[in-house]
């Protein structure tokens, strides 16, 4: 699951003057509120902004209202459940939402929430879909390096999350909805001990992101039935004692026209380079430099607004991983760090625009976009994939067999 771009985790602006900014408004916080607008470089421009600021605060007590208004309505609702989703999967609605799409996919309803066994153990969020030690854990600062005991627990963790997506990919084809998919990796999950992690991450409502088509990441599973032609990625994460793994994979549904396949392929190669490279002593940014240039060789785009990440004991931490090219990433890699690359690629424009569910990304002109994801290891050598492919993963890729 992607980590937000490093423009907007690392880099936000004063509210007040512009400045770096690394307080926020704790009313802000409270409300859960984005924090583009809620961010501050010093008490005293917090102060200068107070009187003007705390308007957003009652505007959002209004919406909050109006939104618990709809969810009475929305339980009366004679969908049994099926409903669309708003504001980040914390509100949902009878009907589709207003809004300018920019492809023909549309969302479609999505189910009520997977229950999890009782004997499963939790992230933090499962119950009130709020983290609560990873936004302030020195680790969004900091590179982790990974004691040997944590390094197996993610290498089993990640051996899991391998498997889960592999149940995913045997059931792709026309006619199955993307919520049926969800329904595979949450039971797969559970059934091996696991926690689904994207499941009520900040009120994401499913155990797993299924991004078709023009959907960059973050598509929400829903009823829609996948079509001949389509390509969907299925973004799977697992959390078991203790460690999250996290990787992607985009499939072809079908029959998919040959640029829906260079795209597929381009971007499954950008992963491999990045991977290649990967060892103690190479700078992060680096990472970003051999995914735009192969991106680019194939008149293909890379994704900005959503980076590679950190992880372990925290889903998201540092360090960032820019997949484009003149990024800003500091750092070099050590022995012991874990991180996934998950390159975004598109058929167009590099540029995104947010569905009113608060979740999905959708390229800017509706043209089709790709992604892949591992969980890696730095060793003191190279490189180890911990999600990677397993001899009895389903061989879906033609250019892996010729």
């Amino acid at each position: 699951m992607a980590g937000g771009s490093e423009v907007v985790e690392a880099a936000l602006s004063c509210a007040k003057c512009g400045k770096p900014a690394h307080l926020q408004c704790p009313k802000c916080v409270e409300l859960k509120l984005p924090r583009e607008g809620a961010a501050f470089c010093t008490q005293d421009c917090f102060k200068a902004s107070w009187s003007s600021h705390k308007s957003v605060h009652l505007k959002a007590k209004l919406s909050s209202l109006a939104t618990e208004s709809l969810g009475e309505q929305n339980a009366a609702s004679p969908s049994d459940g099926w409903l669309y989703c708003l504001r980040k999967g914390q509100a949902r609605t009878p009907k589709i939402p207003h809004f300018d799409w920019t492809g023909t996919l549309r969302p479609y309803p999505i189910s009520e929430k997977r229950a999890v066994p009782a004997h499963i153990d939790l992230p933090d969020w499962a119950n009130d879909g709020i983290p609560k030690i990873e936004p302030s854990s020195d680790l969004q600062h900091v590179v982790e390096i990974k004691t040997p005991e944590l390094i197996e627990r993610m290498r089993e963790t990640c051996r899991i999350g391998r498997e889960v997506l592999d149940a995913a990919a045997r059931m792709i084809r026309p006619g199955v909805t993307t919520d049926e998919i969800d329904a595979v990796v949450h039971e797969a999950t559970v059934a091996a001990g696991g926690y689904p992690s994207p499941l009520n991450y900040h009120f994401f409502p499913k155990s797993c992101c299924t991004s078709v088509n023009e959907v960059i990441c973050h598509g929400i599973p829903d009823a829609r039935k996948l079509e001949d032609g389509d390509i969907v990625n299925v973004d799977v994460t697992v959390y078991y004692k203790g460690v999250h793994g996290d990787l992607n994979e985009t499939f072809f549904v079908g029959n998919v026209d040959e640029a829906s396949q260079r795209l597929v392929q381009c971007t499954y190669e950008c992963l491999e380079k990045a991977i290649a490279i990967v060892k103690p002593g190479v700078r992060f940014r680096e990472i970003g430099e051999v995914i735009n240039r192969h991106a680019s060789m194939s008149g293909l785009s890379v994704v900005k607004s959503y980076c590679g990440h950190g992880i372990g004991e925290l889903f998201h931490c540092a360090p960032n991983i820019p997949h484009y090219s003149r990024n800003k990433a500091v750092g070099v890699m050590k022995a012991g760090q874990t991180f996934t690359i998950e390159p975004m690629i598109n058929a167009g424009v590099w540029r995104d625009r947010m569905w009113p569910d608060g979740w999905t990304a959708v390229t800017a002109d509706g043209k089709r976009s790709a992604q892949f994801e591992h969980t890696l290891l730095v060793t003191e050598t190279g490189v180890e994939v911990l999600t990677g492919r397993l001899p009895t993963s389903p061989k879906v890729f033609p250019w892996l067999s010729s």
